[in-house]
């Protein structure tokens, strides 16, 4: 099987698509210790990867506290008042950007030509590097700025949750197997239980709703 590099963060939607590219490519799980508030995701990360039967997830340490400026990275209250519109504070500058430049670097180094990330843009928090025109944009990128893509050998960006409902997501993961116990999404936990009321957890609760699953979350 081709290799492909997955990251996976330890919530609903990255580890379906670990279980979407499972089908046809040997994965390369990638995630990342960011400073993040809500660092009980890693280990998610490496539950999920268990349960689907890939390698255990490559672990880049990235401070982004440095940076700052979002609610997961800096002290700012996560927003607990319902799903917000625009661009929330619980958006962490250039993340996406980041951690698929990592990817791509990780992609080139062990020859593989496909990268997955389960980014949405339906049932998501407005963040503008969760857009179809991004993940079109980062392809065209690592095409044109990787020895790879110089000499012919096409990288392709996949984001099959893209223009899926959280629900539709849902449905998927449960199709294939997946086990959402075993997923986090919450961005400000407590002793590791979810608050049940910052953006992901509100859209995760309806998605399950709505997809007419038991929600697993374990909710303090």
């Amino acid at each position: 099987m081709d290799k492909a590099i997955v990251l996976v963060s330890g919530g609903l939607d990255s580890a379906t698509v670990l279980a979407i590219a499972a089908r046809e490519f040997e994965c390369l799980p990638l995630t990342f210790d960011y400073g993040q508030r809500h660092a009980v995701e890693l280990r998610s990360a490496r539950a999920v990867c268990e349960f689907l039967g890939v390698s255990e997830p490559r672990v880049i340490e990235l401070d982004l506290r440095t940076i700052g400026g979002s609610a997961l990275t800096a002290d700012i209250e996560v927003p607990k008042d319902g799903v917000t519109t625009g661009i929330p504070v619980t958006y962490v500058p250039a993340r996406n950007t980041l951690f698929l430049s990592y990817a791509l670097a990780y992609a080139e180094s062990v020859g593989a030509h496909d990268i997955f990330i389960g980014v949405n843009a339906v049932d998501y928090s407005g963040y503008p590097d969760c857009r179809p025109a991004f993940v079109e944009a980062f392809e065209k990128l690592a095409n044109l700025a990787t020895k790879a893509g110089v000499e012919g050998r096409t990288i392709r960006l996949h984001a099959p949750l893209i223009n899926m409902a959280k629900a539709e997501i849902i449905e998927h993961g449960m199709a294939m197997g997946v086990d959402y116990g075993l997923t986090h999404s919450c961005y400000d936990p407590v002793n590791e239980r979810a608050c049940g009321l910052c953006d992901s957890c509100r859209l995760r609760k309806a998605g399950f709703e709505q997809a007419g699953v038991s929600d697993p979350t374990r909710y303090r």
